[in-house]
């Protein structure tokens, strides 16, 4: 089964990020500038800035980079569209900065946008001007780029590792922080588990991270890649890979990670146990436990509410 990428977060920016009036310019842009494109993270942290708060336009020069930009692969045919764009309409959604204390500021949000306005020739840039410390850099990055589905599934993994190491958020804190469930961060944590030759894959988008953590259940790094280039060869889906899985012995005790994240997902959604049970040809049944008539009706609200 193919999971689908969660695609709300529960907390955006402005939830995040306190509060600054930025400094007086001669240029200014309301929040209502933001183009329709913009992700709820920007979205959010321009509805909610104070009064009297305002986007201004500074000096790309006088920018710093993010150094906690958890980004490193960036798309150069995007990165061209959006340069373009930029040519011919402006940068319609400002970045996101914060001031140091030599007068210059450092980016939080909005890597992209200054690296394509940088090629494009602008001396000036819209941002919108925030304090922030070295924690809320980073989960304002991981947020910005996790909303738009920016990052690659190692970079995102890579950034929630640094989080945790760097300061010592659980899994737990960083599924409230981005909206995610604490299984769900650990599955993607567990993809820096496999071969570099497999993270590259995922990089470069070869395979999808659903085959990466199916890979996961095999006990050894040398079947993890054997049974990783049949794929590429044998363009796998991810049935097929789980069902090869199978044939090659299954670490003993363990579930398919994508079945095990599918039941984490209806746990959390329906607030009861719930169990899948599938077959290697894809059927199979769920279970879901009540222990009342009363419970049932709230299950059975809750299920069929988006109808």
């Amino acid at each position: 089964m193919i999971l689908q990428r969660q695609s709300g977060l529960g907390r955006g920016l402005g939830a995040i990020i306190p509060q600054k009036p930025a400094p007086s310019a001669s240029v200014e842009r309301s929040a209502k500038s933001v183009e329709p494109e913009a992700s709820d993270a920007t979205r959010n942290a321009l509805r909610d800035a104070q009064v009297g708060q305002r986007v201004i336009d500074i000096p790309i020069a006088s920018i710093e980079r993010n150094p906690h930009q958890p980004r490193v692969h960036f798309d150069h045919g995007d990165l061209e569209d959006l340069i373009s764009s930029i040519r011919e309409h402006g940068v319609l959604q400002p970045i996101i900065v914060t001031p140091k204390s030599d007068g210059t500021y450092q980016l939080i949000a909005g890597e992209r946008r200054l690296r394509a306005s940088t090629i494009a020739g602008l001396k000036t840039i819209p941002a919108l001007v925030r304090e922030a410390t070295e924690l809320q850099k980073l989960e304002l990055a991981i947020i910005e780029n996790v909303q738009r589905a920016d990052l690659n599934p190692v970079e995102e993994a890579k950034a929630y590792m640094r989080l945790m190491d760097e300061f010592g958020m659980t899994q737990e804190d960083i599924g409230r922080k981005i909206g995610k469930s604490r299984p769900q961060v650990a599955n993607i944590v567990r993809l820096l588990q496999l071969p570099d030759e497999i993270q590259q894959a995922l990089v470069e988008g070869k395979i999808s991270a659903s085959n990466a953590r199916t890979l996961l259940s095999l006990p050894t790094d040398k079947e993890r890649i054997d049974l990783f280039r049949a794929m590429l060869a044998g363009h796998f889906t991810v049935r097929q890979t789980e069902t090869q899985v199978s044939v090659r012995k299954r670490i003993p005790g363990t579930k398919d990670p994508n079945i095990a994240e599918a039941e984490s997902r209806l746990r959390e959604a329906l607030k009861t146990k719930v169990s899948i049970n599938r077959s290697a040809r894809g059927t199979g049944d769920i279970k879901i436990r009540f222990d009342s008539d009363e419970e049932l009706q709230t299950l059975i609200q809750r299920i069929t509410s988006n109808e």
